[in-house]
């Protein structure tokens, strides 16, 4: 995976984070740089530390599955990217108050790094995968973005939070679609 395939996976992956992030910020009537940062060791380190354990997991099955694992990598992506894209176009609105409590950000965390724990499982299929520098990579990509949510959601309100989600969604999508093509020889 070259570096920007790998910076696009990134800001696929942290368009939750970056959603989520919005709504803290919208929520919030101060904005500081402490809660910012707040928001994006939580979501940052969460979607480093998914991968890595999806790695650790896929690693396991790897010898199993290697003859479908370009299909694995496909359908994974394609299911999450397309969870992101519906879940956005649904009109459903998320509460969100401004509490940055640890319950209430692991929580968050939690759920909007579920999708980098799969993408992780795809590494482990992805010859030449360097695992920590992909790890590192998307948990600074991550805690930029999720920063920079909680200030455009201070300042901008939920304006981008939809658009965000869905440009997340099909990021992933095509990723999964360039896996599956470039395995089959067809790219």
């Amino acid at each position: 995976m070259s570096l920007l395939e790998l910076f696009i996976l990134a800001v696929g992956l942290s368009m939750d984070a970056f959603a989520v992030s919005v709504c803290k910020g919208l929520a919030m009537t101060r904005c500081s740089m402490k809660k910012a940062m707040i928001c994006g060791i939580w979501f940052g380190g969460f979607q480093a530390l998914m991968p890595a354990v999806g790695y650790v997991l896929g690693r396991q099955f790897a010898d199993y599955i290697t003859a479908v694992d370009h299909w694995i990598a496909f359908i994974l992506l394609a299911v999450i990217g397309g969870n992101m894209v519906r879940e956005a176009c649904s009109g459903e609105e998320d509460e969100t108050d401004d509490s940055l409590d640890i319950k209430t950000m692991f929580l968050l965390a939690v759920a909007t790094s579920i999708d980098a724990l799969a993408v992780g499982i795809t590494f482990a299929f992805l010859k030449g995968t360097n695992i920590l520098a992909a790890v590192s990579f998307i948990g600074a990509i991550t805690f930029g973005l999720s920063m920079a949510g909680v200030k455009v959601g201070n300042i901008f309100g939920a304006r981008y939070k939809t658009k965000a989600e869905i440009a997340g969604g099909v990021i992933l999508m095509l990723l999964g679609l360039k896996i599956l093509l470039e395995h089959l020889g067809i790219l």
